[in-house]
């Protein structure tokens, strides 16, 4: 069974790229702001990790992010953040959360995909 991945980004053109590059490998849910990824999530669905653009309009990745890490269900997914903001380090860093990983834009389909591979691993070996 493929495992679940919530990718959330405004950039059509980046959702159908993650979509082709993770499709073979994992089922995915896209969604083009936070509000409607928290509230795919507050249904009740649950990705085993969640990629998300920092710089989104409405309810940026940051907000979603900090919701999710707030919670108490979703509080231990693995996220990934993409941005093409040139101090993506230095935003992470300020960030009163965890963030798993940041990858800059343009990223390369192997990083992320190693990036990937790595959360899911450590996060099945602490939710098992």
């Amino acid at each position: 069974m493929k495992k679940t991945l919530l990718i959330v980004d405004d950039d059509l053109s980046i959702l159908k790229l993650l979509s082709f590059i993770l499709s073979k490998d994992y089922d995915i849910v896209v969604k083009n702001n936070g509000i409607d990824a928290f509230g795919w999530l507050e249904d009740g669905n649950m990705p085993e990790l969640i990629i998300s653009d920092l710089q989104m309009p409405y309810f940026d990745g940051q907000s979603f992010v900090k919701n999710v890490k707030i919670s108490g269900f979703y509080r231990d997914l693995p996220v990934i953040l993409l941005s093409a903001a040139h101090d993506l380090d230095e935003q992470v860093s300020k960030m009163p959360f965890k963030v798993d990983a940041c990858i800059h834009k343009p990223f390369k389909p192997t990083e992320l995909k190693t990036a990937i591979n790595q959360l899911l691993q450590v996060y099945e070996s602490t939710n098992i």
